[in-house]
C-alpha cells in the first residue's frame, strides 16, 4: 500500500486561514525588490500566499501583512497591479 501524499498547507496573510498550497496565490518579492505573481509556487524571492478571494487581497494590503512579509513597503500601484493581475476573470 502506497504511502498517500501529504497536501501542502500555507496560511492566507488575509485571513490567516490554513488552506491547500493550490487554492492560494504566492505573491513574491524578488531578491531586485520586483513584486510579481508566482503561478508556479517555485520563483526565488520572498513569497506570501494570499486567497483568490478580493476581499482577502484587499486586507492583506490595508493591514500591511504583505509588507511584514516581505519585510519592504508594497506600493499601491504594485498592489492594484497584481491585483488586477489575480482577478483579470472576474
Amino acid at each position: 500500500m502506497a504511502a498517500q501524499k501529504k497536501t501542502p498547507q500555507r496560511m492566507c496573510v488575509g485571513c490567516k486561514e490554513m488552506r491547500n498550497k493550490r487554492e492560494l496565490v504566492r505573491v513574491v518579492r524578488t531578491p531586485e525588490g520586483e513584486f510579481l505573481l508566482d503561478e508556479t509556487g517555485k520563483k526565488a524571492g520572498r513569497g506570501a500566499y494570499v486567497c483568490r478571494n478580493k476581499d482577502c487581497f484587499s486586507k492583506a494590503f490595508k493591514e500591511k501583512q504583505f509588507e511584514r512579509s516581505f519585510k519592504s513597503a508594497l506600493d499601491s500601484k504594485i498592489f492594484e497591479e497584481l491585483r488586477s493581475k489575480v482577478f483579470q476573470d472576474e
